[in-house]
């Protein structure tokens, strides 16, 4: 008999290679049979209703002639939709044990097409045989590929009405044609009823697809609605949704989203009966299938009438808030009172002091060091007093608020398209046209100079830029993260450490019960204080989803997203300007920042939105755990959206510094070995003496630093560690953080439909001159 220990690491290592293999096959096996059971559960007697967008691409595609071909289903049962779209049923197929909910959405309606493809667990793309999609539907496929497409399938209308022999050929070019943007998938064709109950088991069978942001999410849609208003008050009230739970638990006292209107909390749910059985109890003429939808659709209201259960109340105690802001304490930041001797010290020292001339707002420790005529530098600290800051922190929300009256001003107005020659030129805005000019020299200023400024004539620089500061090196100079907040980031919630709370919550989502309304059950919500516009809002046609807010997803912080530029959009886009967020299943409109995408703990501010790479927008948003689509729109005069940029969120995190740099250039007008005479950098002697500090460098790659002032017009005398060229630029880098406006606005206006501007869709030539 052998000790354990003396079993030879061969043979433990066999067992345990043995072990790991068992283990792998194991874990196949269960993710194996998990995804054919998400797949048999969908659209099954316990599961929701397989819900399929069906989505035409082209103005050729007649929709009602695709949807009754899908309605003519050997033993289906259809019950139409009564509470918004006429192009909207439920379909019961109890034969195949299946059970579809079709919804349609036209691709010009964009918040209609992006809110319904949220909740779709398949979108059916209808094609016109000879182009395939036109520029509204290739304009609605940009924008659903960038948010995120779950199942889908193609089907191609209008095939049978081509003659015989040109058929093969249109269906060949058409797979070409689709390639780009379906490179492997198959089309299939909705012409006849053979052909339906083709596509019907593709749409059953082929492969799920899941979009990460909802699947860690309970959301329903809204199959009914009704609003009961508060005594007091009748603008808002309870509404009442029934629907399909979908994706988790739905639990009771959690938040609630509703897309486009906001967070609510819910104060019960109930469990009525389900109005759409897989297999209706009467079920009696085979004759009159009308008659038969009749009475199912009366007993079902009946039971619903008479079985009607109460699942959960919600529990004051254990219920979300729906704070959104932190309120921040007024005495966080003040000292203790001083002595009595620490009083008479500073009576003291403070008449004991130097009278100094110095510029507007500059605070008690700059002054100290700055030079006197004969007097030498102190210092070369760059820091502000805490209280003088908040002075700073004020003349600075002023400017950059004037700065963005003087954006708003220049905003772009769209052209009036019209398709003769004409009449163009009458709806021509000339205005307009100048601004838009104003702002591509602008943007291409910045490309050819970039972060370049001119030192003002009429203020002293000392002035202008006494926000800023200068670094050695701005990848490795420290810089302190809580330094100088603004007032806003009091109102902001911040995690300790973000990543770990993600992963955390999502683990208990994976692991924990929760108690509430499984998946597939038939719920009607209760949310309380909802304005009656929500209601209106559903009984005019739109689609009214919900979605359940994980824990803290309600409360405000800075958002960071990844963003790139779509191709499509050729407009410059400047920073702080308004944009529409389309952040996972959260709409709103913010004024952000641009800022590079480097792994460094400082990114450098830009000023346009580039098109050739990937910049991070800075946002005061509320909470959203990755992973999250993100689409950028900006409105045009006219109400249309147009898409500017795409891209996902990146992090929750307010320490994440964005430095905007500025650069004062300045012309070598005399040159030694190492020596050289420098002007038009600044145009007094007292901002030589202020900047002196900060080091120099050339486009030519020198740097150097500020030996002395000469004479009283700005020129100064300044050392390189090499001789200089004659057509070298003397610059002096900047710096200072910046924040982003609290400008966040949840109420988004619906677009009107989207057209394709007839303008050239080219880069203007912009001159220089």
């Amino acid at each position: 008999r052998l000790a354990p220990k003396t079993l030879s690491k061969k043979v433990r290592k066999e067992l345990s290679r043995v072990d790991q293999r068992h283990r792998a096959s194991q874990l196949r096996k269960q993710k194996k049979e998990a995804v054919l059971a998400g797949k048999r559960q969908l659209g099954s007697r316990d599961g929701p209703p397989h819900q399929v967008l069906v989505v035409p691409l082209h103005n050729r595609i007649s929709l009602p002639e695709a949807f009754q071909l899908l309605q003519d289903r050997d033993g289906g049962i259809v019950h139409l939709n009564e509470w918004g779209s006429t192009h909207s049923f439920m379909l019961l197929c109890p034969r195949l044990k299946h059970r579809w909910f079709f919804t349609s959405a036209r691709p010009g309606d964009l918040h209609t097409v992006l809110d319904m493809a949220k909740v779709a667990d398949t979108i059916l793309f209808l094609l016109d045989p000879l182009e395939g999609w036109d520029s509204t539907g290739n304009y609605c496929l940009s924008c659903l590929f960038a948010q995120g497409l779950p199942t889908y399938t193609l089907a191609v209308q209008g095939v049978s009405s081509l003659p015989l022999k040109k058929q093969i050929d249109v269906r060949k070019k058409l797979s070409k044609a689709v390639e780009k943007r379906f490179p492997d998938d198959k089309l299939f064709l909705l012409d006849t009823q053979q052909e339906a109950g083709m596509l019907f088991r593709q749409l059953a069978n082929q492969k799920r697809r899941h979009l990460a942001f909802r699947d860690r999410r309970a959301y329903l849609f809204a199959h009914a609605a009704d609003f009961v208003p508060n005594e007091e008050n009748n603008s808002v009230g309870t509404l009442k949704i029934s629907g399909y739970v979908r994706g988790q638990t739905l639990n009771v006292n959690s938040l609630l989203h509703i897309i486009g209107h906001g967070d609510f909390q819910m104060k019960q749910i109930d469990a009525p009966m389900d109005p759409f059985p897989l297999n209706p109890r009467v079920i009696k003429s085979q004759k009159d299938p009308d008659m038969e939808m009749e009475i199912c659709a009366i007993d079902a209201v009946a039971d619903m009438e008479e079985d009607l259960k109460v699942l959960m109340k919600a529990d004051p105690d254990r219920q979300e808030s729906l704070q959104t802001e932190a309120i921040p304490d007024p005495m966080e930041g003040e000292q203790t009172w001083p002595t009595e001797e620490e009083l008479s010290e500073a009576n003291v020292k403070e008449s004991s002091k130097v009278v100094k001339k110095v510029p507007k707002g500059t605070s008690s420790y700059q002054a100290e060091w700055i030079l006197d005529e004969d007097g030498e530098s102190s210092g070369e600290g760059d820091e502000y007093d805490d209280t003088e800051h908040e002075d700073f922190m004020d003349e600075e929300s002023q400017d950059e608020s004037s700065e963005e009256e003087e954006e708003e001003e220049c905003e772009t107005m769209t052209i009036g398209e019209s398709v003769r020659d004409d009449l163009y030129d009458e709806k021509v805005d000339e205005e307009a046209e100048e601004k838009m000019l104003e702002k591509y020299k602008q943007e291409r200023l910045e490309e050819m100079f970039p972060d370049e400024v001119d030192t003002p004539r009429g203020v002293a620089a000392r002035i202008r830029f006494q926000k800023y500061r200068g670094l050695k090196s701005f990848r490795t100079s420290p810089w302190d993260p809580k330094e100088n907040l603004p007032p806003d980031y009091a109102r902001i919630f911040q995690f300790q450490n973000f990543t770990n709370t993600r992963k955390s919550i999502f683990k208990e989502i994976e692991e924990k019960e929760v108690e509430g309304a499984e998946v597939g059950w038939y719920v009607t919500l209760h949310i309380s204080e909802v304005p009656v516009s929500v209601v209106e809002y559903f009984r005019q046609g739109a689609p009214l989803i919900a979605f359940s807010l994980l824990p803290h997803e309600q409360k405000m912080s800075v958002l960071n997203m990844v963003v790139r530029r779509d191709p499509g959009n050729i407009e410059p886009v400047k920073a702080k300007e308004e944009l529409i967020f389309h952040c996972g299943f959260r709409r709103f409109r913010a004024s952000p920042l641009f800022s590079q995408h480097t792994s460094a703990d400082k990114h450098k501010f830009q000023r346009f939105l580039t098109a050739d790479v990937a910049l991070v927008v800075t946002v005061y948003a509320p909470i959203t755990f990755p992973p999250a689509s993100v689409l950028l729109f900006k409105q045009k005069s006219n109400g249309m959206h147009n898409l500017i940029a795409t891209g996902h969120l990146l992090s929750v995190d307010p320490d994440r510094m964005v430095i905007k740099r500025v650069v004062l250039s300045g012309h070598p007008f005399k040159i030694f070995t190492k020596m050289a005479v420098v002007r038009y950098m600044f145009f007094n002697r007292e901002d030589v003496l202020w900047f002196k500090p900060v080091e120099l460098r050339t486009k030519w790659g020198r740097r150097g630093h500020i030996k002395e002032p000469l004479g009283t017009h700005g020129h100064m005398k300044c050392s390189f560690d090499g001789k200089l060229k004659s057509q070298d630029t003397v610059l002096m880098n900047l710096y200072k953080r910046v924040f982003p406006k609290w400008t966040y606005d949840p109420h988004v206006p619906e677009p009107v439909p989207w057209v394709k501007s007839e303008i050239s869709s080219t880069v203007p030539e912009v001159s220089m001159e």
